[in-house]
Order: C-alpha cells, then structure tokens, then sequence
C-alpha cells in the first residue's frame, strides 16, 4: 500500500478549456478588440509612438483602416480585430505590465525603452526598436526578455536593488 504522501489527489472536475478553438470565435474577439485597442492606445500615447510605430506594432495595415479601428474603439463601436493584431496587442500589454513591475516609475519604463541596449537580443538598439520592427517576433522577444527580468534572468540590478541585502542560507525556509 502506497502512503499518503504519495498518493494522487482526487481527480478534479474539468474547467473552461483554455486551448480550445472557441477563443478565436468571432465573438469572442469582437469582446476584447474594442477594449485591447483602447488599452494599446494609452499605452501608445503614455510611451510616446508616432502614429508609424503604432502602425508597425499592429502590423502595418493601411493608414485608413488604423483610423477606422481608432474612431470605432473610442466610440466604443463593434470592433473584430484578426487574431495577430489581438497578439500584437496582448505582447504589448504584457510589455507594460513587466516594466510596471521591474521599474519604481513611468519615466524609468520608457527610458529603459529608448536606451540602448547590451543584450544581444537588442544588438545594441533601444528595446523601442525591436517592439517596432513591424513582427511579432519583435514584440514577443521584448516580451519574454522582459519576463525573463521579472525571474531575475538577464538585468542588472536597478536602484531598488541597490541597498537589497543579499540572502542567506539562514532566510530560506522549507516547510
């Protein structure tokens, strides 16, 4: 006989599938095109894009289709963005959301955008260039250096670190 410790837990009840294909219904992208494209805007207008940056993060579709996408997600009008400009868009909002955690300040977040960079992921450009490059490949690689950061992979320690004591074998707790 297996002891407890060992023992699988009870078999769960199946949730909402988070892979299935219902997510690139088209209502469901009708859901979160209006709001995702209002949230990419402030953040747009918060780091400052030309409207040719904005442009090349979404894609590059026609100037006149960018204003139509613009005045209907303000108007709060029905809006079906295709599954990569919901990509592009959702790289983006994970971009703010790790410099929101790895910088104390906004102006910190978007000087770290515009700065050169030394990992070779930038190739000594600022990070803006690579989130405006006009790929998706741009964005996510942003975005899974940014995430590496948050686990401590790849940056150097910033000025909250600065007066960070180091741990010890005597700060870890297993219990």
């Amino acid at each position: 006989m297996a002891s407890a410790a060992l023992q699988l837990p009870m078999a769960l009840e199946p949730g909402p599938a988070l892979i299935g294909p219902e997510r690139f219904s088209p209502e469901h992208r009708r859901r979160l095109s209006g709001p995702g494209l209002r949230t990419f805007l402030t953040i747009a207008d918060l780091w400052g894009l030309t409207e040719d940056q904005r442009r090349m993060i979404l894609g590059v579709p026609p100037r006149s289709t960018f204003h139509g996408w613009v005045r209907i997600a303000r108007t709060h009008g029905a809006l079906r963005l295709d599954l990569d400009t919901l990509l592009r868009i959702s790289a983006v909002l994970g971009v703010h959301q790790a410099l929101g955690v790895l910088f104390a300040t906004e102006p910190e977040a978007i000087t770290w955008l515009r700065t050169p960079h030394a990992a070779p992921v930038f190739g000594g450009q600022p990070p803006l260039a690579l989130l405006t490059c006009g790929t998706q490949d741009g964005l996510l690689s942003v975005r899974r250096f940014l995430d590496a950061a948050r686990g401590g992979l790849y940056m150097p320690p910033n000025s909250l670190d600065a007066d960070a004591a180091a741990l010890t074998d005597a700060d870890i707790v297993l219990s």
